[in-house]
């Protein structure tokens, strides 16, 4: 249950501490005077998205803080799964917004994110606003409630995790039929450019050797002659008569040594210049040997050059850089070819998992049908029970379970829940045919019937009392004093109706106060003459007379009698 909330700067209130108990609250105030910013702030506390515009003007950032027992209720799992600590006792849960529009969460303490302290929350509390009164109109809503009765929560998990793995093995399908489709119309194209490739076999590194041929082969001529020339200047020299560079240093060796013998320092040039003698030697080995193998080859040239012609288109065809390109995309295409053969197979396995997972989710389909039908009489009786007890004797609640054509997402169910407000009439789908009132009293028997199976301590019903009032509101009344106390919920409804407000254990008054030129919103505790006094007060509006007050005593010993 909800112990204590404390809000700083949210909207209009400044500075809130409020100590809440257990059992049946209420929350009554002038229209505006801050109801509806107390429930924001529980929202907030639930991980609903917010702004800065919820922060008091002047000031940096909001708070709101939430303290929860919570023994008993077995979410211990939860917070080591989160890796929070734990207190069997007491969860405080925590928000704050600043004026940058930034927000942060924390249980116990510690940050977590918004969306695991929703998922805390959602354990520990229950907000039901006027526009909840819509979800009659959803059938997924109508089915859980049949499945909070039906208690199956293992089932429903095993059957939404098959379901899953049906539609992620459909979607794989569908990709791997589609991508099977394409790639069998590209089926040709693909093997002609690989055939392409494979008769032209790019080597690696190709370009540049064959730019080096086709450049050599074009030039044999000159080069031919460069290479006689210098063959030439390193044997003979130029004209007749001279030296060869080769028999010129070897000279200058022979006059180096004659040196040598008068001067030893100069022997180290000799070596130098018999080094250099033994490499001009290899060197002219070398050039002689290449000059020979030096020819035009205009045969040769042309194959070189009509290959790398070749090459290029292929490397522009394919929007390649290198041979090394094609190589790798000859691979790939081979690659993409064997696929081909392998779809089929992988596709055929899919359809076989489909297939046996699809029967697996119908076995469980259908023990959730079962369970469902089971739970059908006790929703029926449950919530015809409570609808006489407020006020409708005559009107009939019944839980139409029909079977859909496929598998859903929850099953192999479609619930409907029909109404009829009064004698004579039909049986009708609850969304079209039941008033505000009547959605109402509707809503807030299926809350009753399911809060103790769901084992939320604390629960809010935000004028659940829309479209009645009088004997049907005090009927209410007693049906939230019931699950506050049978079923053992803490139970808080904001109202406007006296005949609810005089039922409740604590009645908490919400009101403006103007202060320094400033609106504040405030809430306090009343006690036993505040509540006369504010019962009075709703009973005859802005003049309260002393038969207001009577009135209200009277109410007030009704839920003592009861």
């Amino acid at each position: 249950m909800l112990k204590h909330l404390s809000i700083r700067n949210y909207i209009l209130i400044e500075t809130l501490d409020i100590d809440l108990q257990a059992g049946f609250s209420v929350m009554t105030g002038e229209t505006g005077a801050g109801k509806s910013i107390i429930l924001g702030t529980l929202r907030l506390l639930m991980g609903e998205r917010t702004d800065s515009r919820c922060i008091m003007p002047g000031q940096a950032k909001c708070t709101v803080e939430g303290i929860f027992d919570i023994e008993g209720y077995g979410l211990q799992a939860i917070f080591e799964q989160n890796e929070l600590d734990y207190e069997p006792t007491e969860c405080i849960l925590r928000r704050e917004v600043t004026t940058a529009g930034k927000s942060r969460a924390f249980v116990n303490d510690s940050p977590v994110s918004a969306t695991v302290l929703r998922m805390i929350a959602l354990r520990l509390l229950d907000i039901h606003s006027q526009h909840s009164n819509l979800l009659l109109e959803n059938p997924a809503f109508q089915l859980s409630i049949v499945d909070v009765i039906a208690n199956h929560p293992d089932l429903l998990r095993d059957y939404a995790e098959g379901y899953e793995r049906i539609a992620e093995a459909k979607r794989n399908l569908t990709e791997m039929e589609e991508r099977l489709a394409k790639q069998q119309d590209d089926e040709d194209y693909l093997r002609f450019q690989l055939e392409q490739l494979d008769e032209f076999k790019p080597q690696a590194g190709e370009d540049e050797e064959l730019r080096s041929q086709q450049s050599a082969l074009a030039h044999a001529e000159e080069i031919k002659m460069a290479l006689s020339e210098i063959d030439t200047l390193l044997n003979s020299g130029e004209g007749e008569g001279s030296l060869g560079a080769i028999d010129a240093l070897r000279h200058s060796q022979q006059a180096m040594q004659q040196a040598a013998k008068y001067c030893p320092s100069l022997d180290n040039y000799r070596e130098r210049l018999e080094s250099v003698i033994i490499e001009l030697k290899d060197i002219a080995s070398d050039v002689s040997a290449k000059a020979e193998d030096v020819e035009y080859n205009p045969a040769r040239l042309q194959e070189v050059t009509e290959r790398l012609d070749r090459l290029f288109s292929l490397e522009q065809k394919h929007h390649a850089a290198s041979s090394d390109e094609l190589i790798a995309l000859a691979e790939v295409l081979r690659s993409q070819l064997d696929s081909l053969d392998n779809s089929a197979d992988a596709i055929e396995a899919l359809r076989k998992q489909i297939a046996s997972e699809t029967e697996q989710a119908e076995k469980l389909a259908a023990k959730l049908s079962a369970g469902r039908r089971k739970a059908v009489g006790k929703v029926e009786k449950l919530v015809g029970e409570a609808l006489r007890a407020m006020d409708m004797p005559a009107a009939k609640f019944q839980v139409d379970v029909a079977k859909s054509e496929k598998l859903l997402p929850s099953g192999a169910d479609i619930v409907t829940f029909l109404f009829a407000g009064g004698k004579g009439l039909s049986l009708r789908p609850l969304a079209d045919v039941a008033s505000g009132g009547e959605m109402s009293r509707v809503m807030l028997a299926l809350k009753a019937m399911t809060a103790g199976q769901m084992h939320l301590p604390t629960i809010v019903f935000d004028e659940i009392d829309t479209g009645v009032s009088g004997k049907v509101a005090s009927s209410m009344a007693q049906i939230m004093q019931e699950m506050a106390g049978h079923g053992g919920q803490q139970v808080i409804a904001i109202t406007h109706l006296p005949q609810i407000a005089a039922k409740a254990d604590a009645h908490y008054f919400v009101f403006k106060e103007e202060k320094e030129g400033r609106t504040t919103s405030h809430i306090r505790l009343l006690d036993a003459d505040g509540r006369i006094a504010e019962l009075a007060h709703m009973l005859s509006g802005s003049t309260v007379t002393e038969a207001a007050k009577e009135n209200a005593r009277e109410l007030l010993k009704e839920k003592v009698k009861r």
